[in-house]
């Protein structure tokens, strides 16, 4: 089976973590019969499974979305085949007959791609779409129910379940959300998927609380950017600043494309893994409210890489200012991959620090 073939995926060196699961094997027993000869589209395609699983049961051509950059490269790294990753809009699943979902997490992701599909697939399509039962709600099924006329729902294996969409109803594609939020002033716009939608975290909140702190700069970087809030605080402080925001994640860059654009805001917004693309010692100031899981595991790999990226950006003398939860204990991280650190913030919950490089 092509899963046989399938590497861990570049940034998690964990052994209890795979780079798919029973079900993305579900997904692909359920479309079986589909799959011979079809050019499906892949939607969710964690480190590529879906797409390799596909091709390897006859599909002659995949359209894919994933995304997570890491994904990008984990596929890339493994695949062999005729597929092509494109961007989550119309050009993925214009005139499609099969779609493979992995069901996200937010109803709001769910919400985008099945709108999506069912104003630009074939009027016949089928919709394949699977996940770990623990991820699943009935509420799921009502936002497909929104956009496809009948849903059939697999039985349950290996602690997973496939719902099937089919005869998509006429409607537009979902809307980015908007929300001016009074207290910073501030539009934030966000795509389906992307964290915390258009609110601001409480981890967030807690750095913007101590940006008043941070030493002066001339280019400053939001690694890790989500909607993009900290890139735009940092452009309304040093309106001269060159400032950077960027995410692994395709749904955080088009959200904070769209927060900058509201904003009227001149940052620079990249899909990038850790400034892998950015030059070394090039920015002042880095801030950071790192993720500490990948997929649905917790692992602290995740903020490391983001450490280490930060580290290599950052001129001598230049600082990472990271808010992170208190329980996950980073600064010994932090000495080792950036350097003296300091703690700026204590909460019950979170911790800001600053790292000197």
């Amino acid at each position: 089976m092509i899963f046989e073939t399938l590497r861990r995926w570049p940034d998690v060196e964990a052994p209890e973590l795979r780079a798919w699961d029973a079900a993305d094997a579900l997904i692909l027993d359920e479309a079986a019969a589909l799959l011979p000869g079809s050019e499906p589209a892949v939607i969710g395609d964690e480190y590529g499974a879906l797409t390799l699983g596909a091709l390897d049961r006859g599909a002659t051509r995949v359209r894919v979305h994933q995304d997570s950059l890491a994904g990008e490269l984990a596929l890339a790294a493994n695949g062999a085949g005729s597929y092509t990753s494109l961007p989550l809009d119309p050009s993925l699943v214009a005139g499609a007959r099969l779609v493979l979902l992995r069901l996200p997490r937010s109803l709001d992701a769910l919400e985008q791609s099945a709108a999506l599909i069912a104003a630009h697939a074939h009027p016949e399509v089928v919709v394949v779409a699977g996940g770990r039962l623990k991820h699943m709600t009935v509420s799921m099924n009502e936002v497909l129910l929104r956009h496809f006329g009948r849903l059939d729902v697999s039985h349950a294996r290996q602690k997973s379940r496939v719902l099937i969409a089919r005869s998509p109803l006429a409607g537009a594609e979902a809307e980015p959300r908007r929300q001016f939020h009074e207290d910073l002033g501030l539009w934030v716009v966000a795509t389906g998927g992307v964290f915390a939608g258009t609110s601001v975290d409480i981890g967030t909140r807690a750095l913007l609380s101590v940006l008043d702190r941070v030493p002066p700069y001339k280019s400053a970087v939001d690694l890790g950017c989500g909607t993009g809030i900290l890139a735009a605080e940092l452009a309304r402080r040093a309106p001269g600043a060159r400032v950077l925001a960027s995410d692994r994640s395709a749904a955080a860059v088009a959200s904070a494309q769209l927060t900058m654009a509201a904003n009227g805001l001149p940052v620079r917004v990249t899909r990038d893994e850790a400034l892998a693309d950015e030059p070394a010692g090039s920015a002042d100031l880095v801030v950071l409210n790192p993720p500490f899981h990948s997929g649905a595991a917790v692992h602290p790999g995740v903020s490391t890489a983001l450490f280490e990226g930060a580290a290599r950006v950052l001129r001598p003398g230049g600082e990472l200012w990271a808010v992170w939860n208190s329980h996950l204990a980073y600064r010994p991280a932090l000495e080792r991959r950036v350097g003296p650190t300091r703690q700026i913030l204590r909460t019950p919950k979170f911790t800001v620090t600053a790292s000197t490089r």
